[in-house]
């Protein structure tokens, strides 16, 4: 790690220790060195290998269910596999100390949870429970992982017989409501603001970290390709989450 890094670092662990009210915004690169793919990488990418709109799209998931859960199932099973990385742990360690008050993130993995992180805003929705479209009954999704894992079979409301749909946010659906509310109020009362491993391609989420800038917030960005608040950051740490913050939170702790 060359001294100009290590500076950043420093300085960037110091933003974080003086904050009243400091905030993390994560995207999929956070999630990517636990073996989970993200959607926009070259070659890489859940995106270029499938058009969204035919996979990920609320009229598929209504018109063609199974069409939606032979995409989604590789990808809940890749999920339900994997460990948060150090980054996770990282974050849920700066919080327990006080240090982060928030975790708003673009995931739906539940890996920031699972690192031990507490207050965690899910702005794209939750794995954590499935909704039926017919009766409107919740239920947790642990108790239909089989039929989500087994190609042969759906998870189907035990109530109406209908095909559930997990409450994560599919194009062409609203954010869940109250969650985006909780976020915004958090970025306008953030003092500093760390985004790590996203992109900030993806809208509205990307939005959040600017309204925090707006708001008189600091930024530090954290991520392995440029972004379009590149120029509005303080410090700008184009490394690895899972290596970057670790070495900020051994400064901090």
């Amino acid at each position: 790690m060359s001294t100009a890094v290590e500076e950043s670092i420093q300085k960037a662990a110091d933003l974080l220790r003086k904050a009243q009210h400091a905030v993390v915004f994560t995207g999929a690169g956070i999630s990517t060195p636990s073996g989970i793919p993200d959607f926009r990488s070259q070659n890489t990418g859940l995106w270029e290998r499938f058009n969204p709109m035919e996979v990920a799209s609320i009229g598929v998931f209504q018109s063609h269910p199974e069409k939606f859960y032979g995409w989604l199932r590789p990808l809940l099973q890749n999920i339900w596999s994997s460990d948060p990385n150090p980054a996770h742990h990282a974050l849920a360690q700066l919080e327990a100390a006080g240090i982060l008050k928030a975790v708003l993130t673009q995931n739906i993995d539940d890996l920031h949870q699972r690192a031990g992180s507490k207050k965690v805003y899910e702005v794209h929705g939750s794995l954590h429970t499935m909704t039926c479209p017919g009766c409107a009954q919740t239920f947790p999704s642990i108790q239909f992982r089989a039929p989500m894992e087994d190609p042969k079979m759906m998870p189907l409301c035990p109530g109406c017989g209908r095909v559930l749909k997990p409450d994560i946010t599919l194009y062409g659906e609203m954010l869940p409501y109250d969650i985006w509310v909780d976020a915004e109020e958090h970025c306008k009362r953030a003092d500093v603001m760390l985004v790590a491993g996203s992109s900030l391609e993806v809208w509205p989420a990307a939005s959040l970290p600017e309204l925090a800038f707006e708001n008189g917030a600091r930024l530090i960005l954290v991520n392995l390709t440029p972004t379009y608040l590149d120029k509005n950051a303080d410090i700008l740490l184009p490394l690895d989450v899972a290596e970057a913050l670790p070495a900020i939170a051994r400064l901090i702790l």
